[in-house]
């Protein structure tokens, strides 16, 4: 599986190639800027990117956007951004499109090894990976402007395990519960969203995500 990074802090920048490469990532460009992370995507095409929101020469959003403008160019390029702090505009920036292949986590993530490898095979695969905190945020938001204020306790929970891209089985397991009731929250979340039903995991996931940045 192929990887474009692009983070500027060399020594992070050097210990995730590493660290990806250990579990059978190949490398394709590891670069520190937005310029060059734009030409390393439209170049080599990967699997999958990996990119820092801060990049020079602008040190604002210089990485998203790029890998905003690659996927303008190559629809559905899988990314997965990682930034410092939890910001909602970029999660709607990223979401803006609807297609998968995207996910938003903290850098924090990173030192857990297995949640954030699972984070690049997971977008890779074209699915979802949306950091829990991200998640939070954007639920206490909605709750306080828009229906999602209708959710109950429960329902809050399956959405931000939903939101995650969590399967219905893996909620199930995460919440002690059958997949039947996870099935009963979700047609509830649904309709209190008015939303329309979906059996495609990454979809439902968007679709949730979308809504709840609107």
């Amino acid at each position: 599986m192929r990887v474009v990074l692009a983070e500027d802090l060399a020594l992070l920048r050097e210990g995730l190639v590493s660290l990806l490469e250990s579990h059978g990532f190949e490398i394709a460009a590891a670069v520190d800027n937005g310029p060059a992370l734009l030409k390393a995507l439209l170049d080599h095409r990967p699997d999958v990117a990996v990119v820092d929101v801060r990049l020079p020469p602008s040190f604002t959003d210089e990485g998203l956007q790029a890998a905003l403008a690659a996927r303008r160019e190559v629809p559905g390029l899988p990314v997965l951004v990682l930034s410092q702090y939890v910001e909602q505009l970029y999660a709607r920036e990223l979401l803006a499109d609807g297609t998968g292949g995207i996910g938003y986590l903290l850098k924090d993530r990173v030192f857990d090894t297995a949640q954030f490898v699972d984070a690049v095979r997971r977008v890779a695969a074209g699915g979802t990976a949306m950091d829990p905190e991200v998640i939070s945020r954007l639920v206490a938001r909605g709750a306080r402007d828009h229906p999602v204020g209708r959710l109950t306790p429960r329902e809050k929970e399956v959405l931000e395990l939903m939101a995650q891209g969590r399967s219905n089985a893996a909620i199930a397991q995460a919440l002690v519960v059958t997949e039947r009731a996870v099935a009963k929250h979700t047609a509830n979340i649904f309709a209190k969203l008015d939303l329309a039903v979906s059996d495609d995991d990454n979809r439902r996931v968007l679709a949730v995500l979308a809504y709840l940045n609107a």
